[in-house]
């Protein structure tokens, strides 16, 4: 390292900032490295994970699935002209059928679940404004039409401490799965929502170790309080 750069990083040190590698790079570089060709999108909001895919050079299918209405539409003009990329309009869960959704004011917070006081702390301009009736899949209903014989299929999971139930509607799918992303929560920010201990144990005891950990939501203090977690089977070899 030059010794303008050693100045130019210790510079930002003392602001309390460093130069690293973008999460969105070292999860490519690992979907690359496993030869991921399918991603399930679980809870994908707006589109705003897949764009990302995207723009760090993911180029396999993309099949995001949100059940809210104004956030769908959003979604669908994001994946317009992108043949690879589907999208559903629904939640996922343990059983399939019509439940109603907690819409909130930043609509990435909105959830199936109570939000906690825990989280209202920590982003007191956020609340829940209104609810919306939804349809609810189970994963191992949908996955087959998505999943083509022999695919590598990486499963994302971001539905606002709803986790659990995804994953209890999808153990067939997740079997199949060779890498999987679930929020890890700190806190309880959703009642009844999968802790991170629970996380990470449910990960291991399928088969899959951690490969790449990302900050997430914090407090006004700097305290984490989520992080997203990603992992691949623990005896895979990479295939790139």
């Amino acid at each position: 390292m030059s010794r303008l750069s050693t100045a130019i990083m210790r510079g930002l040190a003392r602001r309390g900032l460093a130069v690293q590698r973008h999460p969105a790079w070292r999860r490519q570089t690992a979907l690359a490295e496993h030869g991921i060709d399918v991603v399930l999108d679980v809870g994908a909001a707006r589109g705003g994970f897949a764009r990302e895919l995207r723009d760090f050079g993911y180029q396999g299918r993309i099949v995001s699935f949100e059940p809210l209405a104004a956030a769908y539409a959003d979604l669908r003009a994001a994946a317009a002209g992108d043949p690879d990329w589907t999208c559903a309009n629904t939640a996922l869960g343990s059983t399939a059928g019509r439940q109603k959704i907690n819409i909130a004011s930043n609509s990435d917070s909105s959830s199936l679940l109570p939000m906690e006081a825990e989280h209202r702390s920590a982003a007191p301009h956020v609340d829940y404004v209104g609810q919306e009736e939804i349809a609810v899949a189970r994963l191992d209903d949908v996955a087959p039409e998505h999943l083509p014989s022999g695919s590598r299929t990486f499963l994302k999971i971001d539905t606002q401490g709803f986790e659990r139930e995804v994953l209890a509607g999808g153990p067939r799918t997740l079997e199949s799965c060779v890498g999987l992303q679930l929020e890890l929560s700190f806190v309880p920010l959703y009642s009844g929502g999968m802790l991170v201990d629970e996380a990470i144990s449910f990960a291991y005891d399928h088969g899959f170790r951690m490969a790449t950990f990302s900050q997430g939501f914090t407090s006004p203090r700097g305290a984490m309080l989520q992080a997203d977690g990603v992992f691949f089977r623990a005896a895979e070899a990479p295939t790139a």
